[in-house]
């Protein structure tokens, strides 16, 4: 296996081929087909393109095989272009969604590219092979690059990690989770791997051939940990089954000075069982295979299938020897320096772990007590841990248990016993695995080097859901969620300071509180109690189980949002907790034994006085352990004892787990994390395969999808200006002018340009941001409009070669019709004998010559003067050309001129920058030189203080004198009496104020308490504050310059103070009243949100009523319509009949003028007259009388008409205001609400600005109190010290030195403090509105920093004031008293000051907690309001997207629709227009019939008037003689009548003409219409019929393809199946190569061994005889030494000068050297290695001078001791003889041993050699027969990519094809579509036109119904009319009937009847009542 990854090149594991990503075709493919991925259960995910869109559901086509499916909208996720393909950093992609990253994942995975970047995380999936990317190589090609430089790799986070540690002087963590499997471990090697290479001590050392190097130790610290802490699972054949920290401390030069190892959540339970097919911890299985007999009788050691504990007995792992691996682990103890007791100790207590699991109990007959019936295995695990069996065993079977005040034996059941010694083997291996990691600490442990900073490398378990979880899993649960809120904390960070130096607005949203909620489910300790707090709680009750912990917990976490009760009664779970990668239910089985972790006591304190010193400091800590009276006070209450803990030490798992994870976060907290996220890609260990499915739930658990849901909230993908514009430019092609612009301004055209939604980008200072998945859009953009382009120009090529084409073609014509005509007229000419001779003389003639030289010459004249204006053209273009030339050359010089300027400007800033890079390196010369004169000063210094040391002893014994005579004047003074007074009365007075100084002296006392806790808080701030020290000091420089403004600008704020004094109280009114309008605005918008809701609610109700009244209105129009419709018939048949009435009463008229002339005056004639009068009269009221009801009945219909009408109007009026009221009701809160909107995001901007004010002013606020609290410990250290000169002044040079170093603190804290103000001041003028209510506290910060430095000048003064006391205390001893008394008064004053400073101080506190609660508030409200507004922000950028999306969709649809109009307006005005003329034809047709109608009507009327008149003429003809005088006329009127009815004849018949004309037409009409569907019908059909025949084409096509393809996919399998076969063989032959270089290792490590025993015994005895020359050395120069002593420190003092000299020279080298650095900038790329060099040389020079230091110290001692040693050496000398004797007989057997060993040597040697030397050539042999044929396999392979490329590449056109065809068959569906649409509409037309028609012939039925009737009237009057007539020839009595119903005409003419002008007129009137209606 590692030849053959030898031979493979490891570029290919790392490096992605772009080639095949930039293809054109995948591009194109991508663009066609609109590809997106759906959901799919066997892929996770699957490629699709989208077909059509059926509301929320879309039919896609499977790109794999061209399925189709729906699939809801909603589930279909956006592909990322091929550009994006296989991409390095997932945050990159456009589209961020689970199918992009898993696609990208499984892509790279295939590839063999197993790292990938996903914004903070290295992303690593389990190959299941070894790659060749770990090799020395790889690790120096990733050495010194940056992340981006190189391919994704374990080592480039590691890199990257180092390179911060030491530019930053940060700490580092790297941070490896994941499934058991995913290889975790793998990569934390490889990171220590690659940090020992990169960072190893030795190369700059002299001691690196020492072994057991301190890099050598931590790799080899990782097998010890694997054996004891690793197992096989079912996932892992090596998983590890405990968390670890691994602690790599680097000094200043970045060399390994030491590491530290912590553990996390050993799974002890797997000690004592384990699941099928799986493993205990491995050294059970190492220690028991590989140990020696002598060691197995040691340790009592059995088979494996003798243990219990060992469940499945012995499982070999694959590939793995277990009795190699412990030699490796016995070799890796060694290198650690295990010694041997050590390491026999430890194999011990694995031997009694497994001895625990054999002790066997049985229950008694007669009672439930256990019993021991062999107590053989009880006697061997009491001989491994040194216990005494019978106290064991009485331990076990009946413990003493506390019962109240006394102890009760207790007797155990089997299950109780069983129990414990189990929780014992659990409890031993645990302990020891504590104490190996303790003791691998010790010895990677150097506390001589300290180190500067660290990386750790974290390697715990992922997150854990199975089907039931248990205590453990939610530990490792609690621990991710803790790591994905610190990653989420870390992206938050990075972001902001991304987003802040690009100077780009956003919204910044820390995601780390997200997982809050869960964390605090988790962790609370009160107020609701979290699960652990809880767990603990239930652990302190002795009736507590399982079962009411889950109630507890329900009852007291039953509302919270991240917890869930079971669902069903069946449900096996107990609870269930959300967390981010899942709900994960919860079992609570034995969750409080696991939490206590109980013990039997009684066994723990004999293990604790075991006569194993091992095992006794194994259990040093026994009273921590829960015993067993806390578990039966838990289970059985019979006793009825609380338990308690021994002397309140005992600690639950939960909590002890709580702490050190709250630890680890705190590290981790402080350092600058990295993350690698393992992932298992299947569970069946093979190499190549990824489960989908499984590797999406991990990428969910691993936060790794929880971290793209971060990216997709800011703006993830990011452009270079330059590419941006490069990429894109071609979407914009006019936005940008020519010449040269700005890159940003550019950006900000095109995007200008492009139209997009401003809040989709952010223009940065070098970048431009886009949200997910803009960039794919304008992918699709681009390639849309390349393709364009691209079509464009093939049109014009195609179009320029069609042109070529044909003029070559037309010339060609042309030329053929010139031959054509020649050959006619030559063929004419040919037999003319003229023109023979014309042919023949023509030459001969030479005037012809002479015109046609002539002519040529003319010609050649014509071309020169062609040519001429030719070249005068071309002159005059080339002067054109020459000025052009010209002035572009000045243009070029003059941006020539330009760059050479900017060139310049460049060169300045670089020789400006290269300026300031030197003067900054001069002041950091100048600071290291500053730090070795202080360095040389601390050294005076402390030179000093030891001689102020002696002189204070001095002074002490002067003191003491003083003091005596001291004493005698005191008692001369009491003699006094009068002085005796006064003292009494001082004294007094002094006890008065010595009882208030002690109150004082205790109150500050508390308070120096208070204030040592803040300064101990303080501390660890300042180490924290140490590391942005580092950064900071960049920014001195500036700051300096900056305090000199400072103080002229400090004046100026002092006056700006006071008046902000008193703005603040107006702001903080401002404040409040803000506060009261914001909850007033509150309450207006809920009323608000409800009026309008109601409104809604109402204008529904309102619109519904609309609706209905609008119907009512519908139909009361349609009424009315019908009405008018009879009211207008009843018009025209009223107009009618007046019009009949006035013809029959005219004919009356006539009939009575000739009735008159005719009719006698006969009595009987005058008496029927009368009659006939009566009866008209009759008839004529009855008339009149039905006239004034038919009027009455007409005015009521109207007034009801218009009542109704009224009504509707004034309903539709009374809607339409409400409608308008509701509209402005609606445009009112919509501007009430979008005001309040603006009003609540101003109020929220200030409040945020204020906070931020706040936050930084608090911090501030705390500095300064820490600094005051400082002085004040300082002050009342100094009044403690000034009370205490007299006696203490020991202590003086502890206080100078304390003053010292307090000064220089004070100085550094007064820089920052200075800075920060200067920071203040800055935000104070930008922002000083804003900042008004804050203001105040400004000024007393400033205050007190005034006052601060006040107190630090005089803290300097003081200083001062004591280094002069300290110098002149000689001379100023006897003032001593004076100053004394001063100092006293002096400390009033200074406790006077601290008392108002206290004031002062608790003043401030006051406030600041009243400002704190308001704060606190706002906040609450703030972030209650932030998250309302978040969501809302989310939801609208979601929504302005797709806005966005249906706008561009809008356009194109509204550009295919504005097409689609064109031609649909086309068609329409064709059909308007021959609409209209049907229309118009109609009308004429309509208007024709009913004329023809009317006048057939009229016709009729004629005739039969006609043939009455006829009939009545015979009549009277033949009655009446008198009558004959009228014949004449009456012929006269018959004749008028007959031309009339013959003009109407002529009418009719025109009519009638016109009527077929207009039929004709209408039938063309048809006809056309019928003949433009057959030719659409026909020309779809030919479409249709070509698409088919392009379809089966291209289907045969893809056929054949597909059967290429199948057979190229056999031969591919036969070359698979063979290539399997050869690697099968090569992998034998592999195994036995491996078992022979096995065997080879092991014959050369007994050989090494030999040799390593062979060197130990050579430099044993070359000790020996050393001893020996040295021991009678000693005694000749012992004589010698006395005197050559004093000499020797003569020497020394000399060397110490020289070295002194030697010291200050090489010093003076250095500052040279450095000077010589500073100077040459320009060459400091090549002195740098040599710098180092000098850097190194000089550290080895300082610590040559230590060492001679101390070893001047030493000989000093020695010169001490030699005076000693001189006595002691004469006596040594004889016992050294003795030994040099015994050591001759040793050293004489040694030689002999040394023979006999090498004589061995050299036959194992032989041996060896002759046994191997045959194999390995066969092994040889085997090996190159193999590489043959690989290389054979290998270029068969080659060529069977090479044809499967071709085909993929033939296939890929054709899909191409087969697209393009689609596509075109999908615009012709779509092209169908519509015009089927447009044929359906037509249809409709001509069915609405036929309708009209067939309504219009029933109307024309109807009046011809209504015709016949009015004939048939018309018949039955003149039959009344001709009976009347009869009556009135006989002479009869005339009698009308008023009751009939028809209407009858009356036409007389030529009666002789005498009736009166009445008469007549009642019978026409009663005549045209009756008549009916005629149709119009």
């Amino acid at each position: 296996m590692a030849q053959r990854s030898g031979l493979e090149d490891p570029e290919r594991y790392l490096f992605v081929d772009r080639a095949v990503i930039y293809n054109p075709a995948t591009q194109a493919d991508w663009t066609a087909k609109k590809l997106v991925w759906i959901p799919s259960e066997r892929h996770g995910f699957e490629a699709a393109s989208i077909k059509e869109e059926r509301g929320d559901e879309v039919m896609v086509e499977l790109a794999e095989n061209g399925k189709k499916a729906m699939v809801n909208k909603d589930d279909i996720q956006k592909m990322n272009p091929p550009k994006f393909s296989k991409v390095e950093d997932m945050a990159e992609l456009t589209c961020l969604n689970e199918a992009s990253v898993l696609h990208n994942l499984k892509d790279r995975y295939y590839s063999g590219l197993i790292y990938t970047y996903s914004g903070l995380f290295c992303v690593v999936i389990n190959p299941y092979k070894n790659l060749p990317i770990y090799s020395e190589n790889i690790i120096e090609m990733y050495r010194g690059k940056k992340r981006h430089e190189m391919p994704p790799h374990i080592y480039a986070i590691s890199e990257s990690a180092y390179r911060c540690m030491l530019q930053d002087r940060e700490d580092q963590s790297i941070l490896c989770t994941g499934e058991s499997g995913a290889g975790k471990t793998e990569n934390t090697k490889k990171v220590i791997q690659y940090l020992a290479h990169v960072a190893s001590s030795h190369k700059g050392r002299k001691d690196h051939n020492i072994p057991g190097e301190l890099e050598r130790q931590l790799l080899q610290a990782n097998p010890i940990l694997e054996s004891f802490g690793n197992a096989k699972t079912v996932k892992n054949d090596n998983s590890s089954r405990f968390g670890k920290f691994i602690r790599i401390n680097f000094d200043v030069t970045g060399y390994i000075v030491g590491a530290n190892i912590e553990t996390y959540l050993l799974e002890k339970s797997r000690a004592v069982r384990q699941a099928k097919d799986e493993r205990t911890f491995h050294i059970f299985y190492q220690l028991l295979s590989g140990a020696g007999e002598h060691l197995k009788s040691d340790l009592l050691l059995e088979g494996f299938n003798n243990y219990r504990f060992l469940s499945n007995g012995y499982i070999p792992i694959p590939g793995q020897q277990d009795k190699d691996n412990f030699q490796e682990t016995m070799e890796a103890m060694h290198i650690m320096g295990f010694s041997h007791e050590e390491i026999l100790s430890m194999l011990k207590v694995v031997s009694s772990v497994l001895q625990f699991g054999n002790i066997s109990f049985k229950k008694e007959r007669n009672t439930d007590q256990a019993s021991m019936p062999e107590n053989t295995v009880a006697q061997k695990l009491c001989h491994l841990l040194g216990m005494n069996v019978m106290e064991f065993t009485r331990a076990i079977l009946t413990p003493r248990i506390k019962v109240g005040r006394d102890y009760v034996q207790k007797a155990q059941t089997k299950e109780q016993a069983d129990f414990a010694v189990e929780a014992l083997a659990k409890a031993t291996y645990e302990r020891l695995f504590r104490w190996l990691v303790h003791r691998i600490n010790k010895a990677l442990d150097r506390t001589k080097r300290q180190g500067a900073s660290f990386i750790g490398i974290l390697d715990i378990a992922g997150f854990e859901i199975f089907e039931l979880n248990s205590f453990e899993q939610l530990c490792i649960n609690y621990t991710n969620e803790k790591l994905q809120q610190l990653f989420n904390h870390t992206m938050f960070i990075l972001e902001q300071e991304e987003y802040q130096r690009e100077g780009i607005e956003w919204n910044f949203i820390d995601f780390g509180l997200d997982l809050q909620p869960c964390i605090d489910l988790i962790e609370r300790p009160a107020n609701p109690p979290g699960v652990l707090a809880l767990l603990d709680e239930e652990c302190w009750f002795p009736k507590a189980t399982d079962k009411t912990f889950v109630e507890k917990l329900v009852q007291e976490q039953g509302s919270h949002s991240k917890f869930q009760k079971p669902r069903q009664l069946k449900d096996k779970a107990d609870f269930c907790i959300i967390h981010y990668a899942g709900k994960v239910d919860y079992k609570a089985d034995e969750w409080l034994m696991k939490n206590m972790d109980p013990l039997n006591d009684n066994v723990a304190t004999l293990l604790h006085q075991s006569s194993d010193r091992f095992v006794a400091e194994l259990w040093k800590d026994v009273d921590r352990i829960v015993g067993l009276d806390q578990v039966t006070g838990m289970t059985e209450t019979a006793f009825g004892s609380a338990y308690k803990t021994k002397k309140g030490m005992f600690r639950t798992v939960g909590q002890l787990y709580k702490e050190s994870l709250t630890k680890l976060m705190a590290t981790l907290r402080n350092t600058n994390p990295n993350f690698v996220r393992c992932i298992i890609p299947n569970h069946e260990k093979r190499a190549g395969k990824l489960d989908p499915h499984l590797v999406l739930d991990q990428l969910r658990c691993n936060g790794v999808l929880e971290g793209i849901r971060i990216c997709r909230q800011g703006f993830p993908n990011r452009i270079v200006f330059q590419e941006f514009r490069q990429r894109y430019e071609i979407l914009t092609p006019n936005a940008i002018p020519k010449g040269f612009m700005d890159g940003k301004q550019a950006c900000e055209r095109m995007i200008r340009a492009l139209e997009l939604d401003p809040n989709l980008y952010r223009i940065g200072q070098s970048k431009i941001f886009f949200r997910a998945g803009v960039l794919a859009h304008l992918e699709e953009e681009r390639d849309l409009k390349i393709t364009d382009i691209i079509i464009f120009f093939q049109a014009v090529c195609r179009g320029y070669l069609a042109r070529k084409a044909f003029a070559k073609k037309q010339q060609q014509l042309s030329a053929l019709k010139v031959l054509q005509r020649n050959c006619a007229a030559y063929l004419k000419l040919r037999h003319w004998q003229w023109w023979r001779v014309f042919t023949k003389v023509k030459p001969l003639l030479q005037v012809t010559r002479q015109e046609e030289e002539l002519q040529a010459k003319d010609e050649e004249l014509l071309k020169v003067k062609e040519k001429q204006t030719k070249v005068e053209g071309e002159l005059e273009a080339m002067e054109r050309k020459h000025q052009q030339l010209l002035e572009e050359k000045n243009i070029l010089a003059e941006q020539l001129q330009a760059e050479t300027e900017l060139f310049a400007e460049a060169e300045e800033m670089r020789a400006r920058l290269a300026a300031k890079k030197q003067e900054l390196e001069e002041i950091l010369h100048d600071l290291e030189s500053r730090v070795e004169e202080e360095e040389e000063r601390n050294q005076i210094l402390q030179n000093e203080k030891k001689k102020m040391q002696a002189h204070i002893q001095d002074l002490e014994e002067q003191l003491d004198e003083e003091e005596g005579a001291r004493q005698k004047l005191q008692l001369e003074k009491v003699t006094a009496e009068a002085k005796i007074k006064k003292m009494e009365e001082e004294i007094l007075l002094l006890e008065d104020q010595n009882s208030k100084f002690i109150k004082e002296k205790k109150l500050v006392e508390d308070r120096i308490a208070e204030c040592s806790s803040q300064l101990a808080e303080e501390e660890e701030k300042a180490k924290n504050l140490a590391k942005i020290r580092n950064k900071q000091e960049v920014m001195i420089s500036d700051l300096e310059e900056r305090l000199k403004k400072e103080e002229k600008t400090r004046q100026e704020l002092e006056k700006a103070k006071r008046k902000l004094d008193g703005e603040t109280t107006d702001l903080q009114d401002q404040i409040a009243e803000l506060q009261a309008q914001i909850d007033e605005l509150k309450l207006q918008l809920a009323k608000k949100e409800e009026e309008l809701q109601g409104a809604l609610a109402r204008g529904d109700d309102e619109t519904l009523h609309k609706n209905n009244a609008l119907k009512v209105v519908r139909e009361l129009q349609a009424q009315i319509a019908e009405l008018q419709e009879d009211f207008e018939s009843e018009k025209a048949s009223r107009n009618k009949a007046e019009k009949q009435k006035r013809d029959l009463s005219e004919e009356l008229e006539a009939l009575k003028t000739e009735l008159e002339d005719t009719l006698d005056t006969t009595a009987a004639q005058q008496e029927l007259r009368t009659k006939r009068e009566q009866e008209v009269a009759e008839l004529k009221k009855a008339l009149e009388e039905e006239t004034k009801n038919h009027e009455a009945q007409i005015q009521d219909m109207r007034q009801r008409h218009g009542t109704a009408l009224e009504e509707l109007s004034e309903q539709l009026e009374q809607a339409k205001r409400f409608k308008a009221n509701l509209e402005k009701n609606k445009q009112g809160l919509e501007t009430d609400n979008k005001e309040l909107a603006c009003e609540v995001k101003a109020l929220q901007q200030i409040k945020a600005e204020s906070e931020h004010k706040r936050k930084k002013l608090d911090a501030q606020v705390q500095e300064l109190h820490a600094k005051v609290s400082e002085g004040d410990r300082l002050r009342v250290e100094l009044a403690e010290k000034a009370n205490k000169l007299q006696n203490e002044l020991d202590n003086v040079s502890a206080l100078l030195e304390e003053a010292e170093k307090k000064g220089i603190k004070f100085a550094k804290d007064a820089a920052s403090v200075e800075s920060q103000l200067q920071d203040t001041q800055e935000l104070l003028q930008e922002e000083t509105r804003q900042k008004l209510n804050l203001s105040s506290r400004v000024r007393q910060l400033e205050e007190e920093r005034n006052s601060l430095q006040e107190q630090q000048e005089e803290e300097e003064g003081a200083r001062r004031n004591l280094e002069k006391q300290v110098l002149a205390l000689q001379s100023q001893l006897s003032d001593m008293k004076k100053r004394v008394d001063d100092d006293l008064g002096a400390i009033e004053g200074l406790e006077e000051a601290k008392k108002k400073l206290l004031k002062d101080a608790e003043a401030l506190g006051q406030r600041l907690e009243e400002k704190a609660l308001a704060f606190d508030k706002l906040e609450k409200t703030k972030n209650r309001l932030q998250q309302e507004l978040d969501d809302l922000t989310v939801d609208l950028d979601h929504q302005r997207q797709i806005v966005s999306n249906l706008e561009k969709k809008q356009k194109k649809f509204d550009q295919l629709l504005a097409e689609e109009k064109n031609v649909s307006a086309r068609y329409a005005e064709e059909r308007d227009r021959a609409e209209a003329e049907a229309r118009e034809k109609e009308t004429k047709a309509l208007s024709l019939a009913r004329a023809l109608e009317e006048a057939l009507e009229a016709k009729e009327e004629f005739e039969r008037q006609n043939k009455q008149l006829r009939a009545d003429m015979e009549d009277l003809m033949s009655s009446k003689d008198d009558v004959g005088k009228n014949v004449h006329e009456l012929e006269k009127s018959k004749r008028a009548l007959e031309q009339q009815v013959e003009e109407m004849r002529t009418q009719l018949e025109e009519l009638e003409d016109e009527l077929q004309a207009t039929e004709d037409a209408k039938l063309r009409l048809e006809v056309n219409m019928q003949a433009m569907k057959a030719q659409f019908e026909r020309d779809l059909q030919t479409r249709d019929e070509q698409n088919e025949e392009k379809k089966r084409l291209l289907i045969k096509q893809v056929r054949e393809l597909e059967a290429e393809l199948e057979d190229e996919r056999k031969q591919r399998a036969l070359a698979i199946a063979s290539k399997k076969k050869m690697e099968i063989d090569l992998k034998d032959l592999e195994a036995q190569i491996e078992a022979a270089n096995k065997a080879r290792d092991e014959v050369i490590k007994q050989l090494r061994k030999l040799q390593a025993q062979m060197k130990d015994y050579q430099r044993e005895l070359e000790e020996a005889r050393a001893s020996r020359d040295e021991i009678f050395a000693q005694s000749k120069e012992s004589e010698k030494k006395l005197k050559s002593l004093e000499a020797e420190i003569l020497q020394l003092q000399e060397e110490l000068a020289s070295s002194e000299r030697a010291r200050r020279h090489a010093e003076q080298e250095r500052d040279e050297l450095a000077d010589e650095i500073a100077n040459s900038a320009s060459g400091k790329s090549a002195l740098l290695d040599e710098k180092r060099r000098l850097e190194a040389r000089i550290a080895q020079l300082e610590e040559e001078l230590e060492e001679e230091q101390s070893n001047i110290e030493l000989l000093n001692d020695r010169f001490r001791k030699t005076t000693l040693q001189v006595d002691t050496l004469n006596a040594e000398l004889a016992a050294e003889r003795s030994a040099a004797q015994k050591s001759d007989n040793a050293r004489q057997q040694l030689e002999r041993q040394n023979k006999e060993l090498k004589a061995k040597l050299q036959e194992l040697e032989g041996a060896v050699k002759s046994k191997f030397k045959a194999t390995i050539s066969a092994l040889e042999a085997k090996i190159g027969q193999l590489e043959e044929q690989l290389e054979q396999e290998a270029k068969e392979r080659a060529a069977a990519n090479k044809l499967v490329r071709r085909t993929e590449k033939k296939l890929k056109e054709i899909f191409v094809q087969v697209e393009d065809e689609r596509r075109h068959a999908d615009q012709y569906k779509e092209q169908m579509e519509k015009a089927n649409a447009r044929m359906k509409q037509l249809k409709r037309q001509l069915e609405e036109a036929e309708e009209e028609a067939t309504r219009a012939n029933a109307s024309r039925r109807k009046l011809q119904r209504e015709l016949d009737d009015a004939t048939e009237a018309n018949e039955g009057l003149s039959r009344e009319v001709s009976t009347l007539k009869n009556r009135l020839r006989r002479g009869g009595p005339i009698s009308f009937s008023s009751s009939r119903s028809g209407r009858r005409p009356l036409h007389i003419e030529g009666a002789s009847l005498e009736l009166s002008d009445d008469d007549t007129e009642s019978k026409t009137s009663d005549v045209n009542e009756t008549q009916p209606p005629q149709a119009e």
